[in-house]
């Protein structure tokens, strides 16, 4: 008995010196490799994507779909128009690109921009390996070709001005060398696109785009010697020629030379005079926004200051102090003030959801990101009150959607959501003149519950919203 549980230890432990040796053989195979051995070590591969896909977005309150009939909201043309939509201002760069972990190969991960079908070097491009025989990188592309100004002997290079490209040499700094030469051009033409360029190495690989984009020409607006050359006033009337008579004259009390512009779509239009006022006569009835349009097309300076027409200037209504604020901040695009003292201002909360259901919208009052770097009165938000100093550039890019014709403000706002940059500050202010109720301006003003609902499937389609709460 004895015997036998001899033998038995004796075999179990011969089996673990097997297991033991084995591998040990198996890391020096793996030392061999890097030490210019054929032999390599494979690991699996790491995902170099990840697919960035917008889950569905929950809305606060009823879906549009819900209140709108099925009929007028037009599902299959929205989701072909936004296929579309995305395909104008995506640049192809649409997933996380993953870098593997401690990867030899250098390469740019950001920034590289090139001018489309112009040759142009990819900088940053090298290998940091461990001594080995051989030395073989590969470079594939999507959309362009691959060239390397080959000067030196013993180095090898494949693919030359096509889209796969490799390098092999016995000396490192060789092939460093060539890297450093490696060029790339793209073969399709387009103001605004990318492509991506695959590196590898043995088992590395590594990813990275290259964005494609026809250079843009400024455009500049003369910044102007005093505040009559920097900004122009602007508004929009509609059956109130008293209103707009009197706020006239409070801007000529404190500004007589500025240039005012009037939007006028009034029934029966009155002439408006008064020295340096630019006054366009529209067809009756075209809208809010269609007269914000017209109104903003007009203007040729820097800066507009957009007012209502029963708005009324004070003593202390400084058009100064918002081009101060705008002159220091370049980025900024729309600053607001209040009226009456009322500081309106709000954040919009915004989920772009998934492709068929839409996103969700809801507009947060009193809301503000964060302060205005360097003034502490003023904070970032997304949309402001009806007395505001804009960027004229920045606003035409954006402009006024003339179908909303009755009730439209934060409309402006969602439209520019993500382009204009929009800040509030304290004690900017403007009056506002005594209501007066007009029989025939509230019933171009209000709008009937068909109305509504048409508006609604209007920002269903447009802004491919599944809900919007105000």
């Amino acid at each position: 008995m004895m015997r036998h549980k001899l033998g038995f230890y004796i075999l179990l432990a011969g089996f673990i010196i097997f297991l033991i040796s084995k591998s040990m053989i198996n890391k020096q195979k793996q030392v061999l490799s890097n030490t210019g051995s054929t032999e390599v070590t494979h690991y699996p591969k790491p995902r170099p994507f990840l697919n960035v896909s917008h889950p569905p977005c929950k809305c606060e309150g009823d879906e549009i779909v819900g209140q709108v009939p099925e009929d007028i909201l037009n599902l299959a043309e929205r989701r072909r128009e936004y296929s579309k939509h995305q395909t104008r201002v995506n640049t192809n760069i649409v997933n996380i690109i993953l870098a593997q972990p401690n990867s030899p190969l250098q390469y740019p991960i950001h920034g590289l921009t090139v001018t489309p079908m112009k040759k142009s070097v990819i900088p940053g491009l090298a290998l940091h390996a461990k001594t080995r025989k051989q030395y073989k990188v590969s470079l594939g592309v999507d959309r362009g070709v691959l060239s390397v100004n080959n000067d030196l002997e013993g180095v090898q290079v494949g693919g030359q001005d096509q889209s796969n490209l490799t390098i092999s040499s016995s000396h490192l700094d060789h092939l460093n060398h060539l890297l450093s030469t490696v060029t790339y051009k793209s073969n399709v033409y387009h103001i605004r696109t990318s492509d991506m360029v695959h590196f590898s190495f043995e088992d590395y690989e590594a990813l990275f785009p290259i964005v494609i984009r026809r250079p843009s020409v400024p455009v500049l607006y003369d910044p102007g010697k005093d505040i009559n050359s920097q900004v122009t006033v602007v508004t929009k009337t509609f059956l109130r020629y008293n209103e707009l008579k009197v706020l006239i004259n409070s801007i000529r009390q404190f500004y007589p030379d500025i240039k005012i512009i009037i939007a006028d779509d009034s029934l029966i239009p009155e002439k408006v005079t008064g020295t340096n006022i630019e006054h366009y006569i529209m067809p009756p009835a075209q809208g809010w926004f269609a007269g914000r349009n017209l109104a903003v097309s007009q203007v040729t300076s820097k800066y507009f200051l957009w007012v209502d027409d029963d708005f009324v200037f004070l003593s202390k209504t400084h058009i100064e102090n918002f081009v101060e604020v705008m002159e220091a901040i370049p980025d900024l695009d729309v600053l607001g003030g209040d009226v009456d003292g009322n500081q309106f201002y709000f954040s919009l909360m915004y989920e772009e959801g998934d492709e068929d259901g839409g996103g969700c919208m809801k507009r947060v009052h009193g809301q503000a990101h964060s302060t205005l770097p360097g003034f502490e009165d003023c904070y970032l938000v997304d949309g402001v009150v009806n007395f505001f100093l804009a960027r004229t550039d920045a606003v035409r890019k954006v402009g006024f959607d003339p179908v909303l014709k009755r009730v439209a403000h934060t409309e402006f706002f969602i439209d520019g959501l993500g382009d204009l940059l929009v800040a509030t500050c304290k004690g900017f202010s403007v009056g506002h003149q005594q209501r007066t109720f007009r029989e025939v301006y509230s019933k171009y003003r209000t709008q009937t519950r068909n109305q509504e609902k048409e508006k609604l499937a209007h920002h269903f389609f447009k802004n491919h919203l599944k809900c919007i709460k105000y």
